[in-house]
């Protein structure tokens, strides 16, 4: 199967076995392809002494590094063929990732993405509630990465309200406008974990609401770090939610810029984040050996996607472990995980912003 068959296949999951098939076959092809395409892949695994016609399993392929995106330009096809640059984001003065996309992987990544959130939130485009201010509004290049994120998952709506002004604050009578005109119907709320907090939570008067949120599904991620220092867990969140505003179907999300399109959502049932036939999660010690279940170490996010540039298989920064599947309370056939933060000894990564 090719990964264009993959793609408009009904599956988002295999099981085990056949997953193994499929990555170990796949993997194999991608990274052979990018030894061919690219001359700095090629040099770091030469350097590595890594002999690829001897591994059999895709679990033993070479990962890199996420940083490295940072260091080195690392292309798989020629460069007048890029249709799009992605940059993490980070601090003032800190180099930020470059991932170059051409037309093909751009609209891979794009059937992809649009694939594994049709599967959370159904196949209608819904009204769509943005937790924060019109990009039109922003003169700032920190919220440039907010901006590509909305514009991202806007595919999955229509009719969009954002709730915020230009000034960044919740903009009630917006809100309650909304609320009013879609209080039959089902809607989308979309925005980062710590604005969703603040507005939603923090700042927002119940009293004068005209409407609850019982019939919104949240999309959100990001931010944690923020949500951590107030002490608020993944679980609290979703309480306070519940709480305030009736809002009851919350799906957190997980992914890098280094592999747009393999996301990964949370499941409502068992409240993990789960894989996709498209991506697969490795947990592996400061030695890089694969860790057992239930045990912590560093996220290794494995992908089918990636095919100009080097970014299958990729050492993240964050630490994560996978659930035991006597624990999981649903039917996936994938591998069900947690993450619980940065390495200490990683670098401060910020989320994502692209340049066309």
């Amino acid at each position: 199967m090719n990964l264009n068959k993959l793609i408009k296949s009904k599956n988002i999951e295999i099981n085990a076995l056949e997953k193994k098939k499929l990555f170990n076959l796949y993997i194999k092809k991608l990274t052979n392809h990018h030894i061919k395409k690219c001359v700095e892949y090629k040099s770091i695994l030469k350097k590595l002494n890594y002999k690829i016609s001897s591994i059999k399993n895709y679990e033993d392929y070479p990962m890199l590094p996420v940083t490295i995106f940072k260091k080195l330009n690392l292309l798989s096809v020629n460069k007048s063929k890029i249709v799009k640059t992605l940059h993490s984001s980070g601090t003032s003065g800190q180099k930020t990732s470059k991932i170059y996309l051409d037309k093909q992987n751009s609209n891979d990544q794009m059937k992809v993405l649009t694939k594994i959130v049709n599967n959370v939130i159904g196949n209608d485009r819904l009204p769509m509630l943005i937790i924060d201010k019109n990009p039109k509004f922003a003169t700032d290049e920190s919220f440039n990465a907010r901006k590509v994120a909305i514009l991202g998952f806007s595919l999955f709506g229509k009719d969009y309200c954002y709730a915020l002004n230009k000034d960044g604050e919740l903009n009630i009578k917006i809100l309650n406008k909304f609320l009013k005109k879609n209080k039959n119907k089902k809607f989308l709320v979309f925005g980062f974990t710590y604005l969703i907090y603040k507005n939603l939570i923090l700042n927002l008067n119940k009293k004068k609401l005209i409407n609850n949120f019982s019939n919104g599904i949240l999309i959100h991620g990001g931010g944690w770090k923020k949500m951590k220092d107030l002490s608020v867990s993944n679980n609290l969140f979703k309480s306070l939610l519940k709480k305030k505003i009736s809002l009851k179907n919350i799906y957190n999300y997980y992914g890098l810029i280094e592999q747009t399109g393999s996301i990964f959502f949370e499941c409502k049932n068992c409240g993990y984040l789960q894989t996709s036939i498209f991506s697969d999660v490795i947990i592996r010690d400061k030695e890089f050996n694969i860790l057992n279940n239930n045990q912590k170490g560093l996220i290794q996010l494995v992908s089918l996607l990636p095919t100009s540039y080097p970014g299958h298989n990729i050492l993240t920064e964050d630490i994560g472990e996978i659930v035991s599947s006597k624990n999981i309370k649903c039917n996936h056939k994938g591998k069900s995980f947690i993450v619980h933060g940065r390495s200490e000894e990683s670098e401060v990564r910020g989320c994502s912003d692209v340049e066309q």
